[in-house]
């Protein structure tokens, strides 16, 4: 039967036990359990938080959206309250913020917009419509436009690109030179380019790009997030002509505001895409004060010391690495960034589990379940070892002595956890061989998907068909316990874990349903007739 569907559906190689621990780590299991209840309401102050129930984390991980990107500097918070207590016209403020943008990075012009992703959609729509609005009304319903695609090469398909996607522009992708000759026509809109390693190799690399795009008269955007700024614009200057990038990240503006860099008609057309103008985008608000809180964030770039910055990455780690040093079987090991994304050190910490009793994936759970809560994430180990990796990008004045202590108490006692260590597989007492019909309970519905499994001993192999896509699946049985964990990636790079963990009763199944990211939900199963297995 699994074959059959191997051969109906294509293999896909996208069951990795690893990949879904390292998921599941950066969150915690307990990380979802319900805040205690507040007593006296939100109250100003240290414990702002904790006054509503929910702790704060020492962040030993990076500016990552899901524990709230980074803080943002002293004088952003200033200009942001001072841009609170009057009015303003929002296109004379825009207008006002681009001048002062190109002056400070060299750009033609610059926009501030909610986030990132945000500019990546604005930007999208200039090059689709250029600021036209009987065109911007009818978006993302871009029945009769002139231009409706847009081209992404193959090494820049990733889950942001959801943003261009949702203008209703149509992707075309290219993996060679010539697919990308091939793919221009008079319907290109544009190029979007993810930065990064992979784009700066081989025949697609962004300078190659942005010149066969020049000579289509075709305009370039280069996806930037989590890079530095850079003076002149080194994306600019490979030929892009609009670059984006976050402003809650290194830059340290406000978490919901991004920046739009490139050719002033281009960069201007996105602020008419984009609200407090009507039209699809008008979600996409930017505030007065986000905007002049990003203004202020660049203004700050220019002005902070980047190297003492760095110095101080580096002496908390190394306070760290001291602190470990003495600990019997526990290796440290500084890496340094390479390229200009994310341009931080970071400090991997591995060991053997065999011989300190807790794996890295148990440790971060563990760190986020208990007080004082860190997030610190669990890394793939070598030989049998395993690792948690500490980047002191957004951790503040003593956080390194906190994390120091709680890693060398976690390492030198192991905590009595129940997943400390693998636990020992049981006997099977049942057999899951053949077809279950499965229903899940997400948070407001209910879907049917269908799990083909067969058993070898303690091993379960299979398929798992969802909605839409039939992935590989493994897992394991240990008496009457069951875990099944399948995984798949779109091709635009959305990744979608499940891990079933329930128990067995006859010719059904009951549990709980991991999604990772996507949180929690039930699953009940019953073998399908055709699937029953007699005595």
């Amino acid at each position: 039967m699994y074959q059959s569907l191997k051969n109906r559906f294509g293999r896909r190689d996208l069951f990795h036990g690893g990949a879904f621990a390292a998921l599941t780590s950066l969150f915690g299991r307990k990380a979802a359990q319900a805040a205690p209840p507040a007593t006296a309401g939100l109250t100003l102050g240290p414990t702002i938080y904790e006054s509503i129930g929910v702790k704060p984390i020492v962040n030993a991980r990076g500016t990552f959206t899901i524990i709230s990107g980074s803080l943002m500097l002293p004088e952003v918070r200033a200009a942001m309250a001072e841009a609170s207590q009057h009015f303003v016209h929002m296109d004379e403020l825009m207008n006002g913020i681009g001048a002062r943008l190109a002056e400070l990075t060299k750009a033609e012009w610059g926009m501030v917009s909610c986030g990132c992703s945000a500019a990546l959609t604005h930007a999208t729509s200039a090059c689709i419509a250029g600021g036209n609005p009987d065109l911007h009304v009818r978006m993302p319903d871009l029945s009769g436009f002139p231009k409706n695609e847009v081209i992404i090469p193959k090494h820049s398909r990733n889950v942001y690109d959801a943003a261009i996607r949702s203008t209703g522009a149509k992707v075309v992708e290219a993996g060679t030179m010539a697919e990308l000759e091939e793919a221009f026509g008079p319907r290109t809109a544009m190029i979007y380019i993810y930065a990064g390693p992979q784009a700066e190799k081989g025949e697609l690399s962004t300078a190659n790009i942005c010149k066969a795009a020049k000579a289509h008269n075709v305009p370039v955007l280069v996806d930037a997030a989590a890079e530095i700024l850079t003076v002149p614009n080194v994306h600019l200057e490979n030929g892009a002509t609009l670059v984006a990038y976050s402003g809650g990240k290194c830059i340290r503006g406000p978490q919901t505001a991004g920046l739009l860099l490139g050719r002033k008609d281009l960069v201007q057309a996105a602020w008419v895409h984009s609200a407090p103008h009507h039209g699809f985008a008008r979600s996409l608000k930017i505030g007065k004060e986000e905007a002049i809180g990003m203004l202020m964030a660049v203004e700050m770039w220019f002005k902070r010391d980047h190297k003492a910055e760095w110095n101080t990455w580096m002496a908390r780690l190394d306070h760290i690495s001291k602190r470990l040093a003495s600990v019997p079987g526990v290796k440290t090991t500084l890496r340094e960034p390479e390229g200009l994304s994310n341009k931080t050190p970071s400090l991997q910490i591995s060991w053997d589990p065999a011989k300190i009793a807790i794996t890295g994936p148990a440790l971060s759970r563990y760190f986020m379940a208990s007080e004082p809560r860190i997030a610190i994430p669990a890394q793939g180990g070598r030989n049998g070892e395993t690792a948690v990796s500490v980047t002191p990008y957004m951790m503040q004045t003593g956080d390194e002595k906190i994390v120091a202590d709680r890693l060398y108490a976690t390492l030198t006692s192991p905590p009595k956890i129940a997943d400390a260590v693998p636990a020992p597989q049981v006997t099977p007492t049942v057999d899951v061989t053949g077809q279950w019909d499965v229903s899940i309970e997400y948070l407001a519905t209910k879907s049917t998907h269908h799990l083909y499994l067969t058993q070898k001993g303690g091993r379960v192999e299979g398929a798992h068909r969802g909605d839409f896509v039939t992935r590989d699946l493994g897992g394991s049985v240990s008496g009457d316990t069951v875990t099944f964990n399948s995984s798949y990636t779109e091709r635009h790079g959305d990744s979608l874990q499940f891990q079933f963990s329930g128990k067995v009763v006859n010719d059904q199944m009951e549990g709980t349903l991991d999604m990772g990211e996507y949180l929690k939900g039930k699953w009940t199963a019953k073998r399908h007739e055709s699937g029953m297995r007699r005595g």
